[in-house]
């Protein structure tokens, strides 16, 4: 399709306009992806969160889109999904098997916030992908359309650098790499910033991090916590969000009943951190937008 004239891209495009999950909008959609190499620091948590604070409270059109075979972001937002049962997933679309990522959203009980269904073959699929030539750029052909629906795409990624991450790597503007109190957490960071690096010298890509957010923040443990600070900033300075996401029950108890934190408990400490962490998320996009 990229080497046909732009007159003719265009009008095999709007043959799709029949199908309105296939019509070009107007948007100009920002790709965040949420990421790290190792689990259990937050990751999905964040991921639903920013993307249903952007929907609640700034009334962005959100797609997020669910990239882990873990299916974790179904799972926070069971509370929000109308109907969750469908036949299609993102391998489908990985695969090659459908056009766009616009052909397998579903939406939610959030105005404005969509989801891509849970897919426990992406695994398989990952697998498979290995093969494929140009096997890194397929999410970023499979959201042209997506991007001009919406305002934000937001990725969660695996808990590991493989294909399904590169994937999400060469999709997005933007990365935001969450980071626990711990040393394995910091040097996950370390991995994640290199190969972010590697990914745009030698893929001809800008992806920009976004920031690094501290995550599951006990503010008891005053040591780790002023020993990885020191980390996180000494190595990146104001690539470090001001926002931090400290240990809350409600965040819990959140993804617990399936619904975001502000939806289940607004006046939260954890809806108040991931509140102000949008905020800041906006300030970093739009003076770029």
């Amino acid at each position: 399709m990229r080497f046909l004239p732009e007159g003719i891209r265009r009008l095999v495009y709007q043959d799709d306009s029949r199908d309105p999950r296939r019509a070009l909008g107007d948007k100009h959609a920002v790709v965040v992806c949420v990421c790290a190499q190792k689990g259990g620091v937050g990751k999905t948590t964040t991921a639903v969160n920013v993307a249903s604070g952007l929907s609640l409270i700034h009334e962005r059109r959100v797609l997020l889109i669910d990239a882990d075979a873990q299916g974790h972001v179904l799972s926070s937002l069971h509370g929000e999904i109308p109907d969750p049962a469908t036949n299609d997933s993102l391998s489908e679309v990985l695969l090659a098997r459908k056009r766009d990522v616009c052909e397998i959203v579903l939406p939610t009980r959030i105005e404005h916030m969509y989801v891509t269904p849970s897919d426990k073959q992406l695994s398989e699929t990952e697998s498979v992908l290995a093969g494929r030539i140009g096997k890194e750029f397929l999410l970023r052909s499979a959201i042209k359309i997506a991007r001009t629906q919406y305002d934000f795409i937001v990725v969660d990624c695996p808990p590991a650098i493989g294909n399904l991450t590169l994937n999400a790597l060469v999709a997005s503007d933007w990365a935001i790499i969450p980071c626990d109190m711990s040393v394995l957490s910091l040097e996950g960071v370390d991995d994640m910033v290199s190969t972010i690096e590697t990914v745009n010298e030698r893929l001809s890509h800008s992806l920009k991090i976004m920031g690094l957010l501290s995550t599951r923040v006990d503010k008891r443990n005053v040591r780790v916590n002023a020993a990885i600070e020191e980390g996180l900033q000494s190595r990146y300075g104001a690539l470090v969000f001001n926002t931090s996401i400290l240990v809350a029950t409600s965040l819990a108890q959140a993804n617990l009943a399936g619904v975001p934190i502000f939806r289940h408990d607004p006046a939260s400490r954890g809806a108040e951190n991931y509140r102000d962490l949008v905020g800041e998320i906006l300030s970093r996009v739009q003076p770029q937008a």
